[in-house]
């Protein structure tokens, strides 16, 4: 791959400053310039514009690729989301104003975007209030663990443990421990949902607090749901709603409604706004009604005179857990796509997200091991075990996809699965791309019985094939060395 710095010429200029029109400072101490003269490339404008469009060619992108990320949920962001986001009163706000500024008239608009989304996003889960300050999922659920917490130290509660099932995603533990809690590990029965009679006789009353994703990783909606919320409410314990995988019931189930005490929802996941590096991200939390009061400072309230502020004399608040009320682009992006699609839309969009998954499923099963075999919401997890008898494993079908022009899915994950498949269309991709998907999938399971090592050596489209990428992962190195 051509660097920028291979397409330098000496004396070839890409930019012209204008003279400058105001007083020249005084010369910088030389302690603090560098040594000698930078060492930059020397290219044209289009050298410029040129090599960076290659560099995004060969990138995959959600406008360019089918990503059919499981538990991930790359949904394809509208681009009309972008331009409500780019209006100068939006854009042009610096974060802190709000709170600088308490109800003054420059902040209005935000704080009411602000105070209806959160409306919204309580009516959707069920929930009584909610807080949109959690700037990414994993935030949103160490937030929801130290409302845990807080309502148990409010009551006196000796709580030392968290539940939470072998299936669950790696940031649930980790949020838990975090807030100072023990974790409870519950295996996954042969239905492919969290084995029932264990719960019952790891639950107690030194239990704080259940942390469920539902429908879970291998997508399976848990049928016993209610029983599990009782149980644990009979011992005092909270109920934790992961909302990675809102998107499979929205419009369908609301997690209050079926027991649930706390939400935490990742944007990204259900509403369309961007995701991993396209981000930032957002977590909003929601909490039934006792738990409002610890819910954290700032609050967006709307005030007698019907104007909006952000109010901090919340004395019994977990307190601050950002410098700024959330990531407001990305919470209106979110408010903007709810208003586009309104309740049919949204309960269309996971009708839509549940009914691909179980096509490609469908159209799958044939080819790929299917651990729990029974309808799927809105991911589907295969295994690989099939083609690993010939010494094809999930990585390297992940790699032969993106020969065929298709980002990989989700692989290893959940752990539960041996080399796992997690494949989540989402609700926007055609029966089209859904169709070239699933035969790009069958050709590859086809070649691994015929022709294993050929699988083996893909992908052979891509300027680096195999990097060590254990290697790349523990010893970065982003620096240009020429």
């Amino acid at each position: 791959m051509e660097l920028i710095f291979e397409r330098s010429v000496k004396g070839r200029k890409g930019l012209r400053l204008p003279k400058c029109d105001v007083p020249s400072a005084k010369d910088i101490p030389a302690r603090y310039k560098r040594k000698g003269i930078a060492d930059l490339p020397e290219v044209s404008e289009l050298d410029v514009v040129r090599h960076f469009t290659r560099l995004s060619r060969m990138n995959f992108s959600i406008d360019t690729h089918f990503y059919p990320l499981g538990s991930c949920t790359m949904k394809y962001n509208p681009k009309f989301m972008e331009d409500i986001a780019k209006l100068p009163g939006f854009s042009q706000l610096h974060p802190l104003l709000p709170q600088l500024l308490l109800g003054g008239m420059l902040t209005q608009g935000a704080l009411e975007v602000l105070y209806n989304l959160e409306r919204l996003l309580a009516e959707l889960t069920g929930m009584h209030e909610v807080t949109t300050e959690p700037m990414a999922g994993a935030h949103g659920e160490l937030t929801g663990m130290m409302l845990v917490a807080a309502y148990h130290r409010d009551r006196g509660n000796q709580k030392r443990y968290i539940i939470i099932p072998d299936s669950s995603h790696g940031t649930n533990p980790a949020s838990a421990t975090i807030a100072g809690y023990q974790t409870i590990s519950i295996p996954t029965d042969k239905n492919g949902v969290m084995d029932f009679n264990q719960y019952k006789n790891k639950l107690n009353s030194e239990v704080a607090a259940v942390m469920l994703t539902c429908p879970n990783t291998v997508g399976i909606f848990n049928s016993q749901i209610r029983q599990i919320c009782s149980l644990a409410h009979q011992n005092d314990a909270l109920v934790y709603y992961d909302g990675a995988n809102l998107n499979a019931i929205l419009g369908k189930v609301r997690p209050g409604d079926i027991g649930f005490d706390i939400v935490h929802l990742n944007l990204h996941k259900t509403f369309a706004t961007p995701h991993g590096g396209g981000g930032p991200g957002s977590g909003p939390v929601g909490v039934r009604k006792d738990l409002a009061r610890f819910l954290p400072v700032p609050k967006v309230v709307k005030r007698s005179d019907g104007t909006y502020a952000l109010e901090e004399n919340w004395p019994e608040s977990i307190g601050r857990i950002a410098s700024f009320y959330g990531n407001f682009d990305v919470l209106l992006k979110a408010y903007a796509y709810i208003l586009l699609l309104g309740k049919d839309g949204l309960i269309e969009a996971s009708e839509k997200a549940v009914l691909n998954a179980n096509y490609i499923m469908a159209g799958l099963k044939k080819y790929y091991h299917l651990p729990y075999d029974r309808i799927c919401m809105h991911e589907c997890v295969f295994s690989a075990a099939k083609q690993l008898e010939k010494g094809v494993h999930a990585l390297d079908i992940a790699k032969a996809l993106i020969d065929k022009g298709f980002h990989p899915p989700t692989i290893y994950f959940p752990l539960i699965v041996k080399e796992a498949l997690m494949i989540e269309p989402t609700e926007t991709e055609s029966k089209d791309t859904l169709d070239r998907f699933i035969e790009a999938m069958k050709e590859i399971a086809e070649l691994s019985q015929t022709n294993p090592q050929a699988v083996k050596d893909t992908p052979l489209t891509t300027p680096v094939s195999r990097p060590d990428e254990t290697k790349a992962g523990r010893e970065l190195n982003l620096r240009w060395n020429p």
